[in-house]
């Protein structure tokens, strides 16, 4: 399958190929390439036939980022078509290309205009914007204490589509800080706790789990359908795995992790600013990191940092505002102070130093 900009899909376009939008309802209407066919994911098995007849036709798929018409491209290649390709890259800088534009007028319906009134009414979001969140899709790996509060403010602005990774249960211990479970929902999974927290706020939000444990092996297949990942997790095997998946795959990480009473946050974009190992090179030994439930921490401080991830999430999916990409925000609850470290990509990282 191969891999196209967009100012490579505009040269096919105009060369003849048919464009396949597989984005939902709407975000065809938010805009959409002139003269596309559209023909959202979980419908293209049963539209093929009448609408894409043809097997040798060339196609381009794309929808946002290239993720999910990675998966339509992949399931076309399976049942017999010759020649698609997909757009890995924003599909919002087909205009500014000089591509044909359309948009379809209303975006959100009048029921979402008031849930996200507050929201709605700030430039950088309005109807297109809302319909970015609403169209986006954003794994949490880890749903513990900082996954608890992303998760609730994520749904809580319209995030779409939520996946969990976790393979853990909910304990008594945790209710100190994991916010999205309950007293009554001890011993249940962690990812189905947390998944009645979010449909109990916005019933509108996907939430998809996935109850195991991110390891090098499943890594990159979990990353590789969503648009963000946040890292939730609490040990540096896991961490390095999720880096190095989402480098292979160019996924956004939003990175924190806490200890006692302080923190860390940052935004890992890869081959444009530092990875989690350019950050931390080599894995420490578990005797000089020890995770939580040794060394304690904070209740409210997973809430303080889960925050900001979640704000970090919400200006990449938007591509509004200044994100912490390049930065690491150090956090100290016991003396309220917030300092800033300036972090650069290591040219010679194991994992992001090597060309693209």
């Amino acid at each position: 399958m191969r891999q196209l900009t967009v100012a490579q899909a505009l040269e096919l376009e105009r060369a003849g190929h048919r464009l396949v939008d597989v984005r939902e309802v709407w975000e065809w209407r938010a805009g959409h390439v002139a003269n596309a066919t559209h023909i959202p994911l979980g419908e293209l098995p049963a539209r093929l036939a009448d609408e894409l007849p043809d097997r040798d036709e060339p196609l381009v798929l794309y929808c946002r980022t290239g993720a999910r018409s990675a998966r339509a491209a992949l399931y076309l290649a399976a049942n017999g078509y010759r020649d698609v390709a997909n757009v890995d890259d924003l599909i919002e800088r087909w205009p500014h290309l000089g591509g044909p534009w359309e948009a379809d007028g209303e975006v959100l319906s009048a029921a979402q205009r008031r849930r996200y009134a507050r929201q709605l009414s700030l430039p950088e979001v309005g109807e297109r914007g809302q319909a970015r969140l609403l169209a986006a899709k954003v794994l949490l790996v880890g749903a513990g204490g900082l996954g608890s509060p992303v998760a609730l403010y994520l749904a809580a602005a319209g995030i779409g589509t939520i996946g969990l990774v976790d393979d853990d249960v909910v304990d008594e211990s945790n209710l100190q800080r994991q916010v999205a479970h309950t007293v009554a929902r001890i011993g249940h999974p962690k990812t189905a706790s947390a998944r009645a927290a979010v449909e109990a706020l916005n019933p509108d939000v996907r939430v998809v789990e996935h109850r195991a444990r991110l390891t090098a092996e499943n890594a990159e297949e979990l990353v590789a359908g969503y648009d963000v990942v946040v890292d939730g997790t609490d040990n540096f095997a896991t961490r390095y795995a999720l880096n190095d998946a989402a480098v292979r795959t160019r996924r956004q990480v939003v990175h924190a992790s806490v200890y006692r009473w302080e923190g860390e946050v940052t935004t890992l974009v890869p081959f444009a600013g530092p990875c989690y190992r350019c950050l931390h090179p080599t894995q420490p030994p578990d005797e000089l990191a020890p995770d939580c439930a040794v060394a304690g921490v904070l209740g409210v401080l997973p809430g303080m940092l889960g925050t900001i991830q979640a704000a970090e999430v919400l200006k990449l999916v938007l591509g509004s505002g200044t994100t912490l990409a390049g930065r690491l925000l150090l956090v100290d609850a016991s003396t309220a102070e917030f300092r800033e470290v300036r972090v650069e990509r290591d040219p010679a990282c194991p994992a992001c130093g090597q060309p693209r």
